[in-house]
């Protein structure tokens, strides 16, 4: 990048910026005819200058020209006007100069606008581009949180400066000038004073400002320090709950802070001092100019007229003269920025554009691979491995087993160049892999280890990111959107961006053994067991709540598996496992709140407390006694929870059985049941109705087994849902979803939409059971591709933390897995898991890729030794070298690290 920002402005905007020069100097046209035309207006029809008569005329609008060789030259002879049709006619030219002037600075300071824009983000884009070329080394030095304040904020003034580089000087200056030129035709004194000041300002105010530069420098650096000291909180809160460190981040924090703050008041201070003497000096002069011009009026040296042009004049002066002393001081600013930005950017060796340029075509990686000499050092300079020569030939299977630190993971790490050497190379095909382009290296190999990052989005979408190398089929755009995407394109090229279109399908369906979106679901569901990771999405996708308007035939697909749910459990001899909703009974398995509204509140009329303030149900409830009925339930509730649980630490598992009260409630209903003594529901305050009858709410008789829920209560509460739907209101029948074995819930989630019930409490192992036969089922009626298409949309939060470490390290194999390679570098991909899991996936993975008559590949690098006897050969490493290569039968018969390893 070029180190000064003018330079690198001027090289990107060469043609607008003579452009919009040009603009500038022909503004300054009607711009210097704006100050002459008060002086005519007040010396000619005011004043009455060449109006000697009251019928006098003066000719109004005479547009001639003095040329060399040609002589005079008139274009318009003019009109001859009245002093008072002169008066209005000067004054309608002063409106139309002041209008032009007004759309010179409106075109003027869009076009800056768009132009500083357009830098700016090509300034972004070229810093992306860069991070994407640095070395693997320049990422540990980086903070991420830095580089993206960096990106996003510091270079936000670059963009601003774009339009006025070179426009805001000339334009200002000439303005400036203007003004100045025309208070010295007026009169050479005034002329003097005016320009005397505008020196002096000119040189004191930019010495003044110097040290604002050097505050703003240190202000810059100290924020883009917290926002990295920040970052580093958030991924690191874990390890800070689990040393008490809180209190020393938020005092490093506040440290911090208040250097910031020092630094910005001192800033504010020497600020508004500048800003004081700069005023100072710009009020000064109209003080002279009333003085001595009034003075030289007072002598007849300068008439009336005059004086005020001059005064006019000046009005304009201060203007331009302090935003030409502001650019200059923003252009020190900028400047220094735009050094640092650069400097941060900069790297020894940063990766060849060519290297990563984007291509469609995928050719097949070079065989075979290999390390020949190969040294690889850390950022100390300590040698990792050392003289390490090994050749992978296309089909062979090789594990790679070492202790701690061994070398054999940074070998891996050096096959993805995710590590380069201090000397040697690695090779595919005999070229030096770091010359390779990305496009065959990055499609040829895939590496895996348990470092797993993933983007934020969709589970799906970080599943299929291995295939977006390139867009693959152009979408079609018609009528606006067409127009727009013309318009992106066009920006795009003058910013110097590229112009791929995002929305087009990027997906490399052929590198997962398909043709297209409609038919890869196979070769996905096939890498998703082959990691053991269906059962995760599967249950995800069952506590997932969906719209049926967007999914029309997978809501009446499973409002048909609640009846072949019914008759699989009757088969089974399980048909007392699910207690269904029905219309006309109570569910024994539910809450009473759930039997009592027998629906889902959607609406804020009738959701959470809202339900108990509102006057219609209050009415009915009332009016049956069931309120009173369940406040006595409570009641009872409340002293057993509290006879039984008062005693107990907070942290006791009991409370894990209490659904209706936590550890923390229990001394309110203590207290409550001390004032209210047994003394019924017209003691109580309102809000203590509402606290005891909730309990009610959330009992369930089989899980509590307090013995409070007779069946005259049950039939009651049946009876009164019956009469809260009879005579709901319109205006409420929108607020609630009420069941309905026919209809898809669309406020529940899936799974609750196929039990439609609840789970009998008799069975300890029932959720399990119906999850086995919810799976068996959805294949069955093939509705199992739907369903894991909505566990796939799950949002897997900021890097994944959404998913379980074990979930993470699947995902990644099985993003790893969709791709088709020549080679798969597999570095303790799985540490998280046991040895019987990871011998079932290991066993899995090697079946899966070779299929169909593939023959990649494998490189694994092994946390469980005792898996290597199922490749073609081992590599063992200790402290740096390769000390074995062999088959593992070959190397067993030795009695070398390897049987020492594999023994222990």
């Amino acid at each position: 990048m070029e180190k000064r920002l003018s330079r690198y402005i001027w090289k990107h905007t060469r043609a607008q910026q003579l452009w919009i020069l040009l603009v500038v100097a022909v503004s300054m046209i009607p711009y210097f005819l704006s100050f002459d035309l008060p002086k005519q207006i007040v010396n000619g029809p005011i004043q009455g200058d060449g109006f000697d008569r009251p019928d006098a005329t003066q000719t109004f609008m005479n547009i001639n020209f003095d040329l060399p060789y040609i002589g005079n030259v008139e274009l318009f002879s003019g009109l001859e006007l009245t002093r008072m049709q002169m008066l209005f006619g000067l004054s309608l030219v002063f409106l139309v100069l002041v209008i032009i002037n007004g759309l010179f600075k409106f075109y003027i300071n869009t076009y800056k606008g768009r132009l500083g824009e357009r830098l700016l983000r090509r300034i972004r884009f070229e810093l992306v581009d860069r991070i994407l070329r640095f070395p693997p080394t320049q990422f540990k030095r980086m903070k991420g949180a830095e580089v993206s304040s960096m990106v996003k904020d510091e270079v936000e003034p670059l963009g601003g400066f774009t339009g006025d580089a070179f426009v805001s000087p000339a334009l200002l200056g000439g303005q400036a000038l203007t003004a100045l030129f025309f208070i010295f035709m007026q009169n050479v004194w005034l002329g003097l004073i005016a320009g005397v000041m505008v020196g002096v300002q000119a040189v004191i105010i930019p010495r003044m400002r110097r040290r604002l530069l050097v505050l703003g420098r240190e202000r810059q650096i100290t924020a883009r320090e917290l926002a990295g000291r920040v970052s580093e909180i958030v991924d690191g809160i874990g390890t800070i709950h689990a040393y008490d460190t809180s209190n020393f981040e938020r005092a490093d924090i506040a440290a911090r802070l208040g250097r910031i703050f020092k630094i910005r008041y001192d800033l504010y201070q020497w600020k508004f001092l500048v800003k004081f003497i700069n005023n100072f000096l710009a009020q000064l002069t109209p003080f002279l100019f009333y003085c001595i011009g009034g003075y030289l009026a007072l002598q007849g040296q300068l008439d009336i007229g005059q004086l005020i042009a001059v005064i006019s004049a000046y009005k304009d002066l201060p203007g331009p003269l302090k935003d030409l002393i502001d650019w200059d001081q923003t252009r020190q600013d900028v400047q220094v920025k735009y050094v640092q930005v650069v400097e941060q950017f900069s790297a020894e060796q940063i990766i060849d554009s060519k290297i990563q340029a984007l291509s469609s075509d995928t050719a097949p990686m070079p065989a075979p691979l290999a390390a020949v000499n190969l040294t690889l050092a850390d950022d100390s300079g300590a040698r990792l491995i050392e003289r390490v020569s090994v050749q992978i030939k296309h089909g062979e299977t090789v594990a790679i087993i070492g202790g701690a630190g061994a070398g054999g993971d940074v070998l891996a790490e050096a096959f993805a160049r995710l590590i380069w050497p201090e000397s040697g190379k690695v090779t595919a095909g005999g070229e030096d892999i770091l010359d390779l382009p990305e496009s065959v290296v990055g499609r040829g190999l895939t590496y895996v280890s348990s470092d797993a990052y993933f983007f934020y989005g969709t589970l799906g979408e970080n599943l299929l990111y291995g295939l977006k190398h390139a867009p693959l089929s152009e979408r079609s755009y018609s009528g606006a959107d067409a127009t727009q995407r013309k318009w992106d394109v066009n920006e795009a090229r003058l910013a110097g961006n590229p112009d791929y279109d995002t929305k087009a399908d990027w997906i490399d369906y052929r590198a997962a053994s398909a043709t297209g979106a409609d038919d890869i679901f196979p070769s996905l569901l096939e890498v998703l067991d082959t990691v053991q990771l269906s059962k995760d999405i599967l249950d995800l996708a069952l506590r997932t709540v969906i719209d049926p308007a967007d999914h029309p035939e997978l809501a009446a697909g499973i409002v048909e598996m609640r009846h072949a749910l019914r008759d699989e459990l009757e088969e089974a001899g399980l048909s007392g496992l699910v207690v269904p909703f029905e219309p006309g009974a109570y569910n024994i398995e539910a809450t009473v709140g759930e039997n009592l509204l027998f629906g889902t509140a959607v609406g804020p009329a009738l959701a959470g407390k809202a339900l108990g303030k509102n006057a219609y149900f209050r009415s009915v409830v009332g009016q049956s006694g069931l309120d009173r009925v369940l406040f006595d339930m409570g009641y009872s509730i409340a002293e057993n929870a509290v006879e039984l649980f008062a005693d107990l630490p907070p942290d006791h598992p009991f409370f894990q059985q209490l659904t209706f009260m936590s550890a923390d409630d229990l001394p309110y209903y203590q207290a409550t049941l001390q004032k209210l003594k047994g003394r019924g529901y017209d003691a109580a305050s309102e809000d203590e109705r509402s606290s005891i009858i909730r309990l009610s709410a959330l009992y369930v008789e089989p899980r509590h087994r307090f013995g409070l829920l007779t069946r005259e209560l049950m039939e009651k509460i049946v009876d009164v849902r019956h009469q809260f739907y009879d005579g709901m209101p319109e205006e409420l029948k929108g607020a609630i979803e009420r069941y309905d074995p026919e209809r898809y819930v669309a406020s529940a989630s899936l799974m609750d939409n196929v039990l439609f019930g609840r789970i009998s409490q008799k069975h300890a192992d029932g959720s399990k059971r119906i999850r086995s036969i919810v799976s068996s089922l959805l294949n069955t009626l093939g509705l199992l591709e739907q369903v894991l298409r909505i566990g796939g949309d799950f949002n897997v939060g900021a890097g994944g933390k959404r998913l379980t470490a074990v979930q993470r390290q699947k995902l990644n194999l099985a993003r790893a897995l969709v791709r088709g390679s020549e080679y798969y570098v597999f570095n303790r991909p799985l540490p998280g898991l046991d040895h019987r899991l990871q011998d079932e996936i290991v066993r899995d993975v090697m079946k899966l890729l070779r299929r169909n008559g593939r023959e990649p590949a494998l490189i694994w690098v092994l946390s469980n030794t005792g898996l290597s006897h199922l490749f073609d050969r081992v590599l063992v490493f200790d402290r740096g070298q390769l000390v074995e290569d062999g088959t593992p039968d070959t190397l067993a018969e030795k009695s070398g690290v390897f049987k020492e390893l594999v023994s222990s």
